[in-house]
């Protein structure tokens, strides 16, 4: 959908943002043309954005984006339109791993009744099914998506999950078990035929000859057949659903082309059982092409599996009970889901306000920067609406449930989920390789064959000739050349606390032509830190007890300077850089529980009162007050000029100043703030001095982003962007080049999501982690630019590996076809060239560099 496709359905529904579609009710923003917008970030957005003239088209096709083809043209917002009587499912799909599986699954799913579309991503393993729930249930499309192999479940199923995980280990011991039972005896019994053994004396040789040449070989070699029917049937079941898949879509990968090499062998050995006396066998074959490919895909598996156990200590965020108030003005606990309109649940402090509605009761700070990435938190009182999601700072409220009865944070997450089952993946280099190379070995195959038959040749030497070349064609190291190189990277990735989710990236990445940064979290800290102050000590003492009764996270950086104020005796605007220590260090920790300190020789609070715009009480018999001017206004004392213009000045740059005074004046200031994340200035220079495009999207006040505006390497700055206006942002700067997208909280987890390729800072929510490609444990930004040179040298590595494997096959093909080499030294030789790609891809990726 073009920018002016968004502006003409947003006109026609003038309640709409033309950009994100959100509600514009009892919103007054618009531009020059008339277009209606949910807030001034949209509008500006769409104004440097929105009429881009870019063939999408064209676009999609560069990128190999088949975004659109199944389930409906995306919106605005990356949802899509559904009929009448519609819903949309979001089901999980183990077993999907490149984009002829996107293609299937979607076949498959769009063939049931009462299904209008499907959108499948192997990128996420996730698919989205749009159907008639009257005439479809969601068990049926479980069931219909789970054939062949594939395993369907709810995303939060975590029972199912492991259970594909332990069929896949199952898959693989099998493998190896009876895969070393079939190679142990062709080792001791049956190679000794072929070869002369040195430790094998003429005698015992001409009994092994005689045996296999009997009745009782015959037997013997059935035993065989039958353990590799279980090798090729039962852990080769992937392989050969991936090459099924890949005949029905017409898209030869390397899944058929190793299916057919292990097939070949399995059925010329199986006919050579049953019609040729003292046959030679070739399950060994067989054994090691299946084995060999699944070891290399279940490694690159067990590396991400590790890799992601990293962020168990990132916060899921989601609200699943609520505490509603009876008639009787009783509280009881209730599933969210159970909530009805103008329901009443009373939020209390530390809680997360269940859904949508507006407070008619209560007066309390509310952080809402998990929904609208705003840092700091907002006064709430009673009429004013609430966000579901956001985080009760300080006091409590009544919340009134919304006409919905859903929540914001929810809807969020659900956007996720759609941008995900939407974001298709690429087709690997191998795969596009295999394209090309499958129909001409193929080729080269049949025709060996029939030139075998036409010079007098035997029909099973034909069939050994065509065999040969199939074996030979180096089906292995093809398969392992991309999951062997992009195990090494998320392994080197893993080491210097790099999570790499999706083995995609290195396929995906390419040249990045713009970089997304959000603010809040990622390119600052994300804490409340005392950066400035003009204030003596005991007076900021006496400030730091009053606010240590405070949960604002404004009072708590107050607070937590204490220390430092005790500590060293500093000239005025030195202590802010000492005092700029988490939050909850001293005063927090009495803070976060709404409760004074005990013990200690500071301060005694002998009464405290919390207001809409400060604090203020009594501290040591001195009465004290901290906050805004008006505060000051309010009580009657005295705030100079000076601070006041002070406070001002503070306030225009995105700080957050507060007066401190005693006594009835205010003496001094401090300018409390979300500090800039260290080397933030030297990261964006280098991404722009790439020949990057660097941009910060924020959903923090244009004040607060003003600092990045004014740097030279930054392109751009968005400011007060929603979650969805974020979103639609990315996929509009998609239109232009390869996008990235770089944040860590939950409201940026839909342009994440949305991004060529999203990279969250692993201190940040679950959602977002689950949105991104590439998750950063350590939260250093400076790793954004390792993550670049990781993918490169991926992709190096992957390109290494398929020319030695082509380089291979130009020789070996040949005498292949030509009669020159038999199955058993074509699978030697294949072996060999399999441990060169195993050697190569085992080394540290930047030692290169």
């Amino acid at each position: 959908m073009s920018a002016t496709d968004d502006a003409a359905d947003a006109r026609d529904d003038p309640a709409a943002c033309t950009l994100c579609e959100l509600p514009t009710d009892g919103v007054d923003v618009t531009d020059d043309e008339g277009n209606r917008f949910c807030c001034t970030g949209c509008r500006d957005v769409y104004g440097a954005l929105g009429d881009a003239d870019v063939d999408a088209d064209a676009v999609r096709e560069r990128r190999g984006d088949r975004e659109g083809d199944a389930g409906g043209e995306a919106d605005a917002a990356g949802e899509r339109d559904l009929p009448d009587g519609h819903e949309a499912t979001f089901l999980e799909v183990d077993g999907m791993h490149c984009a002829t599986c996107e293609a299937f699954i979607e076949a498959v799913a769009t063939d049931a009744d009462g299904v209008s579309g499907a959108s499948a991503s192997y990128v996420t393993d996730t698919v989205r099914i749009d159907h008639d729930p009257d005439a479809v249930t969601i068990d049926d499309l479980t069931e219909t998506v789970s054939g062949l192999g594939y395993s369907a479940y709810a995303r939060d199923d975590a029972f199912s999950r492991r259970q594909a995980s332990n069929m896949a280990t199952a898959r693989l011991a099998a493998g190896v078990l009876v895969g070393m039972a079939v190679m142990l005896q062709y080792i001791v019994l049956i190679y000794p035929t072929y070869f002369a053994f040195p430790f094998y004396d003429e005698r015992t040789l001409t009994y092994l000859n005689e045996a296999m040449a009997s009745t009782s070989g015959t037997y013997f070699f059935i035993v065989i057949g039958v353990l590799t029917t279980i090798v090729l049937f039962f852990t080769g079941k992937p392989i050969l659903r991936g090459a099924y898949v890949s005949a029905k879509t017409r898209s030869p990968n390397m899944d058929l082309l190793v299916a057919i090499a292990a097939v070949s062998a399995y059925l010329y050995s199986t006919l050579a059982v049953i019609f040729v006396e003292s046959p030679s066998i070739y399950y060994d074959v067989t054994v090691a092409i299946v084995v060999i490919v699944t070891v290399g895909n279940h490694y690159e598996d067990s590396v991400k599996d590790r890799a992601t156990e990293l962020l168990s200590e990132v916060t899921a965020v989601q609200v699943e009970d609520a505490r509603r108030l009876t008639g009787d003005g009783e509280a009881e606990s209730v599933a969210v889901d159970a909530l009805e309109p103008g329901d009443r649940v009373l939020v209390r402090a530390g809680e997360r306000v269940p859904v949508d509605g507006e407070a008619v009761d209560g007066d309390a700070a509310v952080d809402e920067s998990v929904v609208t990435g705003e840092s700091l938190p907002v006064r709430k009182v009673a009429g004013d609406a609430v966000v579901g999601g956001s985080v009760v700072a300080d006091g409590s409220l009544t919340v009134a449930v919304g006409p919905d009865a859903t929540s914001s944070l929810d809807r969020v997450a659900e956007l996720v989920y759609d941008l995900q089952s939407g974001n298709h993946g690429v087709q690997k280099l191998a795969d596009r390789l295999a394209t090309v190379f499958v129909p001409a070995v193929l080729v080269i195959a049949a025709v060996a064959a029939g030139a075998s038959l036409a010079l007098g040749g035997a029909p099973t030497d034909a069939m050994l000739v065509g065999l040969t070349v199939l074996i030979v064609s180096c089906p292995c190291a093809l398969g392992l050349a991309t999951p062997l190189a992009v195990a090494a990277g998320i392994r080197d990735a893993l080491e210097r606390n790099i999570v790499v989710f999706d083995d995609t990236v290195f396929e995906r990445i390419r040249d990045a032509d713009t970089v997304v940064f959000d603010k809040t979290g990622t390119l600052t800290t994300g804490e409340m830190r005392l950066i400035e102050r003009e204030v003596d000590d005991d007076l900021l003492r006496l400030a730091a007890a009053l606010e240590s009764r405070s949960a604002h996270p404004v009072g708590q950086a107050i607070a937590a300077a204490r220390s430092a104020a005790d500590a060293a005796e500093t000239g005025p605007g030195e202590a802010g850089d000492e005092g700029a220590t988490p939050a909850v260090a001293d005063g927090g920790a009495a803070a976060a529980a709404g409760e004074p300190e005990e013990g200690g020789d500071g301060p005694a609070v002998e009464s405290f009162e919390s207001h809409a715009r400060g604090v203020s009480g009594v501290v040591d018999g001195v009465e004290v007050v901290v906050g805004h001017p008006d505060l000051f206004d309010e009580r009657g004392w005295t705030v100079p000029d000076g601070i006041r213009a002070a406070v001002a000045d503070a306030r225009d740059v995105g700080r957050v100043p507060v007066a401190v005074g005693r006594d009835g004046a205010a003496e001094g200031f401090v300018v409390v703030g979300d500090e800039l994340r260290e080397g933030w200035a030297e990261t964006v220079t280098a991404l722009d001095e790439s020949g990057v495009e660097v941009i910060v999207l924020t959903g923090d006040d244009e004040r607060a982003a003003t600092v990045f505006a004014e740097h030279d390497a930054v392109s751009s700055v968005f400011a007060g962007v929603p979650p969805e206006g974020k979103a639609e942002a990315v996929r509009r700067l998609k239109e232009r080049g390869v996008t990235v997208m770089v944040g860590d909280g939950t409201n940026d987890a839909p342009a994440l999501a949305a991004a060529d390729l999203g990279i969250a800072l692993g201190g940040g929510t679950a959602m977002a982690a689950d949105a991104a490609d590439v998750a950063i444990v350590d939260d250093e930004l400076g790793s954004v630019a390792t993550v670049f040179e990781l993918a490169r040298a991926a992709g190096r590595r992957v390109k290494g590996n398929i020319g030695w494997a082509f380089c291979y096959n130009a020789v070996a093909i040949p005498l292949a076809a030509t009669g020159l080499l038999n199955p058993l030294f074509a699978a030697v030789a294949m072996g060999a060239s399999s441990l060169l790609v195993v050697t190569n891809s085992s080394r540290a990726l930047l030692a290169e560099e």
